[in-house]
């Protein structure tokens, strides 16, 4: 494990503190990338969620494991959207939430928050759906005897037939620990650390069924290519309305209030 340039700790954890005051920094380079490199990073991190969903799907496939330690198989595998995200640089939306720190301490204006966040998230949504009409076009969900597509049809009909509340809720806590994630990157000197720092969050919130907006862009979208047609409820209105709209308020929610403003108000609001 090396050292960072320039640092004087040797491998030491950057402090909570010393974190917020990089969330800081980062936030205000985020906001000030022009619209095109936004975009563009957004489609990379769109569809390196995608991959990790597809990762995912097929470690969770046929275990024979049993439902818990299939869960948790699932979200390990997962993690490796968000470990390409963090270590190979792109721009998530969800991740991006905590530019609320930069913006509570009059660094990033409201403007450029809300215009960054919708340039990711529409690259973000390029990327996703890129990502699985690629997948469904590669022939990759027949394999295992189709049981891959199987299951990848259950997981998009079990997330577009949630009730709106759940939706919300799940998407709340699953930011959070998405958030905690990128947070807890903020603290590293190595790259091992920021894997391991992405790793445990991630299959967590996977494990346990919370709704991450990004990833439900391939999800949803690949089980009705899967299906050829609507009649297991995955409509564009079951799409949009019944589950990207409440996941992703529940995701700002999760990533901009629990952890971006919680940190702020913590280590970087003025006494």
């Amino acid at each position: 494990m090396g050292v960072e340039p320039g640092s004087d700790k040797g491998p030491d954890p950057y402090t909570p503190a010393e974190m917020a005051r990089r969330v800081e920094a980062g936030g205000v380079a985020k906001a000030s990338l022009s619209w095109d490199r936004a975009f563009a990073l957004g489609v990379l991190a769109g569809a390196f969620v995608g991959l990790g969903a597809l990762l995912s799907t097929i470690a969770g496939s046929d275990t024979g494991l049993g439902y818990g330690p299939t869960r948790l198989l699932a979200g390990a595998a997962f993690s490796l959207g968000l470990v390409l995200v963090v270590v190979g640089g792109a721009e998530l939306f969800t991740g991006n939430a905590l530019l609320v720190m930069a913006w509570a301490e009059g660094k990033v204006p409201t403007a450029a928050l809300l215009r960054n966040w919708g340039i990711v998230y529409l690259g973000n949504l390029v990327g996703a759906l890129a990502t699985a009409y690629g997948v469904h076009r590669s022939g990759v969900m027949s394999l295992a005897g189709g049981r891959i597509s199987q299951t990848a049809l259950a997981i998009a009909t079990a997330k577009a037939e949630l009730p709106w509340d759940q939706a919300f809720i799940r998407g709340i806590f699953c930011n959070a620990l998405v958030c905690m994630a990128v947070w807890l990157g903020f603290s590293a000197r190595t790259t091992t650390d920021r894997i391991l720092c992405v790793m445990f969050p991630i299959t967590a919130f996977v494990a346990a069924g919370f709704e991450h907006s990004i990833a439900n862009m391939y999800f949803i979208p690949l089980g009705r290519l899967l299906q050829g047609s609507p009649a297991h409820g995955l409509t564009l209105e079951a799409f949009f309305l019944g589950n990207l709209l409440p996941v992703t308020l529940g995701n700002v929610a999760g990533g901009a209030g629990l952890v971006g403003a919680l940190y702020w108000f913590i280590y970087l609001r003025k006494p």
